[in-house]
């Protein structure tokens, strides 16, 4: 792997250097500021680890310059952290907090390096829409390869797994990239309404159509006009509304509770569940019709058991996103932390991993977070 080395500081460049040197499956190249670097970064490179605070162009516009063609580890101190975190939003996953040593450095390498390589293995991967997730695997690059095609169409889009996984950012990412990405995206959870309020909710009323309504409501079909409406939890919906939206989708039309007349709609629908719908269907609790006028395109998306090479970076980004939360230092994990993120089964899945990372950094003594102020289940 060749590794660009972007630093100011002539005794920090040649100590890395130094230190490197014994590691000769990596070819390291240095330079004295960003300007330079950008001159001589080819396709040749695949690394590269870069200082913030430099001369003639500090490290997050060399960033933005770099424009996602690298992976990034950004070196800093605590005095730029909160400088360190815009780079988040540009697509860097790893810090590194000055001082650090030489295995310190590895160890980031190396988890970039298992990056690259489950990119190299999906030739089908879409890197820029990579971009849009905090990290990716081979097995989430399939399923965002899949999304990315769904996203050019129409087309009813059924998001399948455990919970926790990261449905409803598929969805709204889904949204982002289609023709309708400027027009509304609506989310409805089905198991978070009462059911004797889903209809009115997704249809809407006009005034006196029941002893409540006092004055006319739009619902969440009429509000989605133009965009896409994300159902989650669709197999929560009773089965006597599974027929009003099956048949709202045919027509393309809805009726608010108490109207005359119904009210032409333009909608994308996206729907998720945990569920195994074909249970649902065989027990006679979800219409068979309705779960294929869902099932245009279904993207099951794996567990966070499955996609190993995420949990560090999406840790190591969240970490620093916590720490400015909070005012902290910037933190990181240990070693035996690191190995203790990776081997834990992560039931809960992303949802788990973001609720972990940010009660370490609130419980932990030290700018190290150990693997006993991670406080897992290792029960699960």
């Amino acid at each position: 792997m060749k590794i660009a080395i972007v630093e100011d500081d002539i005794n920090m460049r040649k100590s890395l250097e130094i230190a490197m040197s014994d590691y000769k499956e990596y070819e390291i190249v240095t330079f004295k500021n960003a300007v330079d670097a950008l001159k001589k970064l080819d396709d040749s490179f695949e690394l590269v680890i870069t200082d913030i605070n430099m001369p003639k162009m500090d490290g997050i516009e060399f960033v933005k310059e770099l424009n996602g063609r690298y992976e990034i580890i950004i070196m800093t101190g605590n005095a730029t952290l909160s400088r360190a975190i815009e780079s988040i939003h540009l697509g860097v996953k790893d810090f590194l907090l000055k001082p650090f040593d030489v295995d310190t450095l590895v160890a980031a390498i190396e988890r970039e390096a298992k990056v690259l390589n489950a990119k190299k293995k999906s030739s089908k991967s879409n890197k820029k829409s990579v971009k849009d997730f905090l990290a990716s695997s081979l097995s989430l690059d399939k399923v965002i390869t899949i999304a990315s095609k769904a996203a050019k169409t129409d087309a009813s889009v059924l998001l399948l797994g455990e919970s926790g996984v990261g449905k409803e950012v598929f969805a709204s990412y889904i949204h982002k990239n289609s023709l309708r990405a400027k027009k509304p995206f609506v989310a409805i959870n089905m198991a978070a309404i009462p059911e004797n309020l889903i209809e009115s909710e997704l249809f809407g009323f006009e005034k006196g159509a029941f002893t409540d309504a006092q004055e006319a409501k739009a619902g969440q079909f009429e509000l989605a006009n133009g965009g896409t409406l994300f159902l989650d939890e669709i197999a929560e919906m009773p089965y006597g509304v599974q027929a009003k939206l099956l048949r709202a989708l045919q027509e393309k039309e809805v009726r608010r509770l108490g109207a005359s007349k119904a009210t032409k709609i333009d909608i994308r629908v996206i729907s998720a569940t945990n569920a195994n719908l074909q249970t649902k269907i065989e027990n006679g609790e979800f219409r068979e019709d309705l779960y294929y006028r869902l099932n245009t395109i279904p993207l099951n998306i794996p567990p966070l058991r499955e996609r190993k090479e995420e949990i560090l970076p999406i840790a190591n980004a969240m970490v620093a996103q916590n720490c400015v939360k909070y005012g902290f230092e910037i933190k990181t994990f240990s070693d035996d932390a690191r190995d203790e993120l990776l081997t834990y089964n992560w039931p809960g899945n992303i949802r788990e991993l973001l609720s972990v990372v940010e009660r370490s950094v609130i419980l932990s003594e030290n700018q190290e977070i150990q693997k006993d102020e991670l406080f897992l289940d290792t029960r699960k």
